[in-house]
């Protein structure tokens, strides 16, 4: 369930006309007989895991997995007993290299971080089925550069991870001496080894959040 913060400010959102056709365009698809991931119900779902209030660090992404059975709301995350795509895989091999007892996990659902606070949302919030950024002119952008803009102007001491270009487009809207901004290449095969492997933005996001008075994210999924 939602906390009060983010159904108030989704239920404005909604009002604006940018999403009334954002909405519209979506369901004509939906309506045309075309796949559309994540289901709706998984939408919002980073909403509902990580509340306003405990968000401690933000990771953007880009678009939901186009695959069926993969996308399930969250950034980078998959449901368990799905198939680790490449880029999280990276995620959990920079892991591995900042922290010699991590665990690679067998799977990669990544609710537990979600619910530490690790806020894991895409830059575009839906897709069609094998078609990568095709909602990309849909409306997402303005939605999700108002949550960025809400969350660097009302929160204090996050951590905002941006990987890849789509992500570091969003560093104009955070103020950099409030918040710890980590920006390097995406995690995919074709940036991990442009920056994001060897980046240690997770060790660097501890630390920081520990300077701050903030618990640290426990990366480790296997328990």
């Amino acid at each position: 369930m939602m906390t009060a913060y983010w159904q108030e400010f989704i239920n404005e959102e909604f009002k604006k006309d940018y999403y009334k056709k954002l909405e519209s365009n979506i369901n004509q698809s939906i309506a045309n007989g075309v796949e559309v991931y994540p289901p709706k119900e998984l939408t919002f779902l980073a909403f509902e895991l990580t509340p306003f209030e405990d968000v401690k660090v933000v990771i953007i992404g880009q678009d939901p997995y186009i695959k069926p059975h993969e996308a399930m709301g969250l950034a980078f995350s998959v449901p368990g007993g799905v198939t680790i795509p490449p880029s999280l895989r990276n995620i959990f091999k920079e892991l591995r290299n900042e922290y010699q007892d991590f665990i690679i996990p067998q799977e990669g659902d990544l609710t537990s971080w979600a619910k530490q606070g690790v806020f894991l949302i895409n830059k575009y919030l839906s897709v069609e089925r094998g078609k990568p950024l095709s909602h990309a002119n849909f409306g997402w952008d303005t939605f999700t550069d108002n949550v960025i803009k809400a969350l660097n102007e009302k929160a204090e001491h996050l951590v905002f991870m941006l990987w890849g270009n789509f992500a570091r487009s969003n560093a104009k809207f955070i103020d950099s001496n409030r918040h710890l901004v980590l920006q390097t290449s995406h995690p995919s095969p074709l940036g991990a080894h442009k920056g994001f492997l060897g980046c240690n933005h997770f060790i660097m996001c501890n630390d920081y959040l520990k300077e701050h008075g903030k618990t640290p994210i426990d990366w480790q999924l296997v328990k």
